[in-house]
């Protein structure tokens, strides 16, 4: 039961009460229509010309992945195919049902960023503790848990830990007297984060332990150029035989 008054002079007399029904026989007032965007011209001719029809099948779980038809790949040089980003895509929104569609790249995993850190401070541990071997092991669980990121979320933040993780692992490759590894480590984080000095000090260390000693400075030199003040790029001592 709805009672009418008003709150003053001069004000409208409303209610407070369920809402007014319509009378019987209205007609409901209609919702106002979404306005849908026209196509860029331009664009959509782009997209047409650039059209080419691919014959595919369907395969494993569910028929949600793609294959060449004509192979059953998914990347397949043959036919000039490479289905291999989408099915990723594909699989991880079919093992998660409630995910409808991919969310913003900005919203990350929080269990597997725990999982990351934690793993690498275990490998962190270890090098302090002068176990190097465990803390190779742990390095490397820890970029693999990294590099299992949904293809979603935003690629700096997987470039920017697994940098980290392979960086410490090129130190402890070395302190284990493994400088080839060192370097191998070294390089991928330059091809990672090339303005960073710490990728050129790993390289350098390296280079060093296997006296390639011009290759070395030129390393140290180059990551000066990026970082002129870093600490990550000490001149290191080189031996008369360079020197000379």
């Amino acid at each position: 039961m709805s009672q009418t008054h008003s709150h003053g002079p001069g004000q409208p007399q409303h209610s407070h009460g369920p809402p007014q029904q319509p009378p019987p026989g209205a007609v409901p007032q209609q919702a106002r229509p979404v306005m849908v965007p026209t196509a860029d011209p331009v664009m959509q001719a782009i997209i047409e010309a650039s059209f080419i029809p691919v014959d595919i099948s369907l395969g494993a779980p569910e028929n949600s992945s793609v294959l060449c038809e004509k192979h059953g790949l998914e990347k397949c040089s043959d036919c000039d195919v490479d289905f291999l980003s989408l099915n990723r895509l594909s699989k991880l929104l079919h093992m998660n049902p409630n995910i409808r569609c991919p969310p913003p790249p900005q919203m990350l995993s929080q269990k597997l960023s725990s999982a990351v850190n934690n793993t690498k401070d275990e490998g962190n541990a270890f090098y302090k503790a002068a176990q190097h071997d465990k803390a190779i092991q742990r390095y490397t669980m820890a970029a693999n848990i990294a590099a299992q990121r949904p293809p979603w979320e935003a690629s700096q933040v997987m470039r920017e830990e697994v940098t980290t993780i392979l960086s410490n692992r090129s130190a402890s490759y070395l302190e284990a007297d493994d400088p080839i590894s060192a370097l191998v480590d070294a390089e991928v984080v330059i091809q990672l984060k090339r303005p960073w000095g710490k990728g050129h000090f790993r390289k350098a260390k390296a280079l060093e332990k296997m006296k390639w000693y011009e290759d070395s400075k030129a390393a140290i030199e180059l990551g000066l150029t990026f970082e002129p003040d870093s600490k990550a790029c000490p001149v290191i001592q080189m031996n008369k035989s360079f020197e000379s």
